[in-house]
């Protein structure tokens, strides 16, 4: 167990916590909901750079950092949906294009083809961290500035949809080849 892998089970063990004040009423749950999610996305950028930076680099670490962030978005849009701030559809567009990347990668992976993250997929992972902290504020505290939430969500599912064919147009002809 070292300090990157710390922060990634941590990660995952906020997303239970989160999902029961998502789903709770009571006053305050939309600035906590915002703090846990914050703090949560935070420990992302911390577990990559003590990892890079100390070579504690695991493949358990390279398996659970992506599942977790994708847990982390998975499990609010959902809950998102269940209080009606996000359409259904277009929760289904952003964690279906999680799992078909996903198995795309892993696809790519058993024939010895790694597929690094793309600077469009980075784009896209922090327009959802964005678009989501603002969603979880939401117009109560937001006020006339919660127009940026809808506006962060259509904007990432643009990129969303843009950068799983730019994963697929790039990588697609080496993974249906088999050749790097």
């Amino acid at each position: 167990m070292n300090a990157p892998l710390f922060l990634t089970l941590l990660r995952i063990l906020t997303i239970p916590v989160l999902v029961i004040v998502l789903i709770s009423d009571f006053q305050g749950k939309d600035w906590l909901s915002f703090i846990i999610f914050t703090l949560a996305t935070f420990t992302d950028a911390l577990d990559g750079f003590f990892a890079r930076r100390s070579g504690q680099i695991t493949v358990l670490g390279q398996l659970l950092d992506p599942t977790a962030d994708k847990l982390l978005v998975a499990s609010v849009l959902v809950c998102l949906v269940g209080a009606g701030t996000v359409p259904a559809w277009i929760a289904v567009i952003i964690i279906g294009r999680e799992v078909a990347v996903t198995g795309f990668r892993a696809i790519a992976s058993s024939k010895g083809i790694n597929i690094p993250a793309s600077r469009l997929g980075k784009i896209k992972m922090t327009l959802e961290t964005i678009t989501i902290g603002l969603l979880l504020l939401g117009e109560r505290i937001l006020g006339p500035l919660y127009f940026l939430a809808g506006v962060g969500l259509w904007l990432t599912l643009f990129v969303v949809i843009l950068s799983a064919v730019e994963y697929y147009v790039k990588y697609g002809p080496s993974v249906i080849s088999g050749r790097t």
